[in-house]
């Protein structure tokens, strides 16, 4: 199968799986994730699959980042933060639909890898911080949407406090690696609606700086 044929049947899989929004497949059309697999999984760039990336992280089933991505239902003024850069390839897909993206990841390593990814694909609405996640990023706030790749036990406060009314936040919570659940979150005038969405699986979101 040449790459053209493994970009089409890439497509083909994550719409089977329930990605339908014409705007995030045109995205994932756009960005290839060819771009942000390196090394010895770059042959499974194209498969419908988490893969590991190095700080012990992963990058996201293709699938899955559609799916959130869709439920997020960003638009072309919003402006968006991501919590957990990783690779850097969710925060370049949601760089297709919104004005602006935030994306912060604790490990300097990762988002100094993911910079360049971004500046080679010319993805130039994407600002990438090294900093805790878990506490937003304030000085950019409020954020019309925000996506958080890492499980935490309960939607963190300070993320809350940072989306805009009538902003939507989706991020994986969960008290183990085992069973987490994908959630939707909506703020209102009144304060916040809670949605599930799916089972998933992710990296638990951690407080502080990464040793790298």
């Amino acid at each position: 199968m040449d790459e053209a044929e493994r970009k089409m049947a890439f497509l083909f899989s994550v719409r089977s799986r329930g990605v339908t929004d014409r705007r995030v497949l045109q995205a994932m059309e756009a960005i290839d994730r060819g771009a942000f697999v390196r090394g010895t999984f770059a042959t499974r760039a194209y498969d419908d699959t988490p893969l590991p990336i190095s700080c012990g992280q992963t990058i996201s089933q293709p699938s899955v980042v559609g799916l959130m991505t869709q439920a997020l239902d960003v638009q072309p003024r919003h402006k968006v933060l991501e919590v957990g850069t990783g690779s850097g390839y969710q925060a370049a897909i949601l760089s297709q639909l919104a004005r602006r993206v935030y994306t912060i990841d604790r490990h300097r390593r990762l988002v100094a890898a993911a910079q360049e990814v971004f500046d080679a694909l010319g993805l130039s609405n994407i600002t990438a911080i090294v900093g805790d996640g878990s506490r937003g990023l304030e000085a950019q706030a409020p954020f019309d949407r925000i996506l958080v790749t890492a499980a935490a036990e309960d939607p963190p406060g300070p993320l809350l406090a940072q989306l805009a009314v009538g902003g939507i936040m989706v991020l994986p919570v969960g008290q183990s690696d085992q069973v987490q659940q994908l959630i939707k979150v909506t703020r209102t005038d009144r304060g916040y609606e809670y949605e599930d969405l799916r089972p998933v699986r992710f990296v638990p979101l951690v407080e502080g700086l990464g040793q790298d």
